[in-house]
């Protein structure tokens, strides 16, 4: 069977991953100069620091424990589904990982070039296709099929966060905090920055404008919506309910973000994204 391996990108907690059967090796998180884990930190800890001044910063998780992860399961066939090369250094970490690891022919680093709600739908799908016994080469060709058809679009209420964070295109960079506007940006097609989408004065008049995006894309039955937010739960589920309204036929959940992406969109940021199913 394959073993699948991922990182906190998912949302996926470690005892979570662990339930599935999944190995899920978390980002790092930094503020006020104390190092966290992600998804290991207690969230109202985390926000008040934040409130308090503290600049969170977030990296990819030690080299060592995606090797050390490696060779728990060594004789397996291994399938690390990374978050997208570009918005982090994980991915690159677990291929170094892998070029170091006694049983590297036997692992495949998978580069999702998504993250959050696609990305652990790729993970959970992989992992039921792996306990039904599915080759490495059908579980891969399964991931990229449903990539063909996946999109990100981040709706942010501090923009200093993202401009920090040098994740930007030099178009997306140019937006100022000092409008009164909620910037929309959407991921780049090769996953690895975020560009400027448009704008908006409301989160519900932004979230409309993803709406018409995605109906231009077909998107409906089949389909994953996924709306993962910063505490900001109200206008999640305002979002859920105009995508529930525009698309019947498709599956919309709401998640709440890590700290990771917290350290980047910042507190009440919005994730609103698509994956074929």
């Amino acid at each position: 069977m394959v073993q699948i391996v991922t990182d906190s990108s998912t949302l996926l907690t470690r005892e979570e991953g662990a339930d599935a059967g999944i190995d899920v090796v978390p980002l790092c998180i930094n503020i006020f100069g104390e190092d966290y884990r992600d998804l290991q930190v207690d969230m109202d800890y985390f926000y008040a620091q934040i409130a308090q001044g503290g600049v969170p910063r977030s990296s990819q998780p030690p080299l060592g424990e995606f090797l050390e992860t490696y060779k728990r399961h060594q004789g397996e066939k291994i399938l690390n589904i990374s978050m997208a090369d570009g918005l982090s250094g994980t991915y690159l970490s677990a291929c170094s990982a892998k070029d170091m690891a006694e049983n590297r022919d036997d692992i495949v680093v998978y580069n999702s070039r998504t993250l959050c709600g696609p990305h652990r739908y790729l993970v959970m799908k992989a992992n039921e296709m792996a306990r039904q016994g599915a080759k490495m080469e059908e579980i891969v060709r399964a991931l990229d099929e449903c990539l063909m058809h996946c999109e990100s679009f981040l709706l942010v209420q501090d923009f200093e966060f993202l401009r920090r964070g040098g994740r930007l295109t030099p178009l997306a960079a140019k937006f100022s905090s000092a409008l009164q506007v909620k910037p929309i940006m959407q991921q780049t097609a090769d996953g690895k920055r975020l560009d400027a989408f448009g704008i908006s004065r409301t989160i519900k008049g932004a979230a409309k404008k993803v709406m018409h995006h995605f109906q231009k894309k077909h998107v409906g039955e089949g389909y994953l919506i996924s709306i993962a937010h910063a505490r900001a739960a109200k206008d999640a589920l305002e979002i859920a309910h105009i995508m529930k309204d525009a698309f019947e036929k498709a599956k919309v959940e709401i998640l709440e973000l890590s700290p990771a992406f917290i350290t980047q969109g910042g507190p009440q940021c919005i994730a609103i994204q698509y994956i074929k199913l």
